[in-house]
């Protein structure tokens, strides 16, 4: 069994079991990210694992949501408001279900699925296993806006891995997302795991650095965080640039988050 379709249903089951245990008052508050609620967050995870079923079952069906949704955007109207129209009749506790068992869905499919399989999204085609890392790294990082609402300390464990593995490879992407040429060389990156562990990428570059906890890691390039608002050490002039337009997901150019915006 894919180990990164395990890692993904463990991402989901534990942000499941922490909604399950608040207030239903609670998902009507605005969270730090674009003042979604934690009803539109999870609305909006269930939105695209749906879409993601999509591009396992049929290319056709995807093409077909994918072009509806990119010419609503194109038409003014936000991934947020999306999701609500699709999703406007169920109430928290039902969507907390029917997201739990999507998701679930989901990893099952992803897990049995030809490794070799190269899956349709929104930007270049991905392999199974990098397609499996993408929805926990947007889990993960939607997640994050809901700890952050109630003033949790989240507890990361070691499969949040996945998630720097998917910062480190978009290096490149970030620079050209932005229409920019990507520097010849990435920089090195030196991560402290949950366990204490350490993880290193890039070990060649000797001029170019980032180093700290791999949670500070994954809280910049999912644009959680400002990059001031960590503890990462940052060396270069390659790096430099690199952290302060990271971005690991697909869609237009974002900016990261002003210094102190989501930091609490």
């Amino acid at each position: 069994m894919l180990q990164q379709a395990l890692d993904m249903r463990e991402e989901g089951d534990a942000l499941f079991d922490f909604i399950g245990n608040q207030e239903a008052s609670a998902w009507k508050r605005p969270t730090p990210f674009h003042d979604w609620t934690i009803w539109d967050i999870i609305a909006h995870l269930h939105f695209f694992d749906r879409m993601a079923l999509q591009s396992l079952t049929s290319e056709t069906d995807f093409k077909q949501a994918a072009d509806e949704l990119v010419t609503a955007l194109l038409q003014g109207e936000e991934l947020s408001s999306i999701a609500r129209q699709k999703l406007a009749t169920h109430g928290p506790t039902d969507l907390l279900e029917i997201w739990h068992q999507g998701y679930i869905e989901m990893c099952d499919r992803l897990s049995r699925a030809d490794p070799l399989l190269r899956l349709k999204w929104f930007g270049p085609d991905m392999g199974v296993k990098m397609f499996t890392t993408a929805r926990q790294m947007e889990t993960w990082a939607h997640g994050q806006a809901i700890y952050d609402l109630l003033r949790v300390k989240r507890r990361n464990s070691d499969r949040i891995k996945n998630v720097a593995v998917i910062g480190v490879k978009t290096f490149g992407w970030t620079f050209i997302n932005r229409g920019l040429e990507p520097p010849a060389e990435a920089p090195r990156v030196k991560l402290t795991a949950p366990s204490g562990e350490l993880w290193q990428w890039n070990e060649g570059n000797r001029d170019d650095r980032v180093e700290g906890t791999a949670e500070d890691f994954c809280l910049v390039v999912t644009q959680c965080r400002n990059r001031a608002d960590t503890g990462l050490r940052i060396t270069g002039e390659v790096a430099d640039r690199w952290m302060s337009i990271a971005q690991c997901f697909a869609g237009g150019a974002i900016d990261p988050p002003a210094p102190g915006d989501r930091a609490w």
